[in-house]
């Protein structure tokens, strides 16, 4: 009997054991439980940023704010020589005379506001710049916007620039005619542009950005005559946005004849500026002039207007075909302004 319970008691004990190391193997095998504090949870991926360029076409002169060295004003006389301001993205909008602002979204850093070197860079006076803004007269517009990072040209075009008549050879590079201001924003939502016509209101328009360009365009009134050598367009509009700041500056071309000095509108006799309608390419795009609706609206020429053209030019068939193609694919021409943009030196 005393056996009998020995040899029982012995699977009993092993198998007891067996358990037990089971257990334990399978409690080391299991990963240690981790605590999650708000410190221990990955950050959330910040969205990329984006490159926003908000383009100035015509004559335009950018000036740090004088009431705020955070914002920067570009001005521009409102003149006979030139259609109304356009703003355009997805969406614009046309604009009287008067003084507007452009919001723009959140940004990451403090903007640099770097200039490329073919920007014109001149000193201009701080109080010339507030009697514009404080101006309202119609005769002027203003857009004011946050310092960008920097100051990009858009369009270039060689010429001449000083404060005597004519501007000495030395002075010739290639300068921008069109400014390209980048801001890096997050998003492309909450381009808005508010402002105060000099008569009547404007309600804040809120600009559609799906493509990450937004122009301020001064088109000419009437397209002037590509055969014109003189530039005469071009130093009537630096002479118009100089006078508004009271800059004693000059512009020259030089591939200009020298005889385009005797009738220089920037010189003590002024002439009429635009078109001469007297040349055939002048009695064309006044005609043109008429029938087209507004600035950046694409032409809609009737279907005898080429031949039309083709007669007035009375053999330039090629000429007249370029001239009518441009018509109607951009509406308008560009590249007609090639007068530089100023800015101030102080920014």
């Amino acid at each position: 009997m005393k056996t009998h319970r020995f040899f029982h008691q012995i699977p009993m004990a092993l198998i007891g054991a067996t358990i037990t190391i089971f257990l334990v193997a399978c409690t080391q095998s299991q990963p240690p439980t981790v605590k999650v504090t708000p410190e221990s949870k990955p950050a959330a991926v910040a969205a990329p940023m984006k490159d926003v360029y908000v383009v100035f076409e015509g004559p335009w002169a950018i000036a740090p704010d004088p009431k705020d060295a955070s914002f920067v004003v570009l001005v521009a006389p409102k003149t006979k020589a030139h259609r109304d301001l356009v703003i355009t993205a997805s969406n614009g909008s046309e604009l009287a005379a008067g003084a507007y602002e452009l919001s723009i979204p959140a940004r990451a850093g403090a903007a640099a506001g770097t200039f490329d070197e073919s920007i014109l860079r001149v000193k201009i006076d701080p109080q010339a710049v507030q009697r514009v803004l404080d101006d309202k007269s119609s005769n002027r517009y203003a857009i004011r916007l946050p310092k960008p990072d920097a100051y990009l040209p858009a369009s270039r075009h060689r010429s001449r620039v000083s404060a005597s008549y004519p501007p000495e050879e030395a002075s010739e590079k290639e300068y921008a005619t069109e400014v390209s201001m980048r801001y890096n924003v997050g998003n492309l939502s909450g381009f808005t542009l508010s402002g105060s016509p000099d008569v009547g209101s404007f309600n804040p328009l809120l600009l559609q950005v799906e493509t990450p360009t937004i122009r301020f365009v001064i088109g000419p009134a009437a397209y002037p005559d590509p055969a014109d050598k003189c530039h005469t367009h071009s130093r009537q509009a630096f002479h118009d946005v100089t006078a508004l700041l009271g800059l004693p500056l000059y512009v020259d071309f030089p591939e200009s004849p020298s005889h385009c000095h005797d009738t220089d509108p920037q010189k003590a006799r002024p002439v009429k500026s635009g078109l001469d309608t007297t040349s055939n390419f002048g009695r064309l795009a006044a005609l043109l002039q008429s029938r087209v609706g507004g600035v950046d609206e694409a032409s809609t020429m009737p279907a005898v207007t080429e031949n039309f053209i083709l007669l007035t030019l009375r053999g330039s068939a090629d000429a007249a075909r370029k001239f009518a193609a441009a018509w109607y694919l951009f509406g308008r021409p560009s590249g007609v302004c090639n007068a530089p943009i100023v800015a101030a030196d102080s920014m």
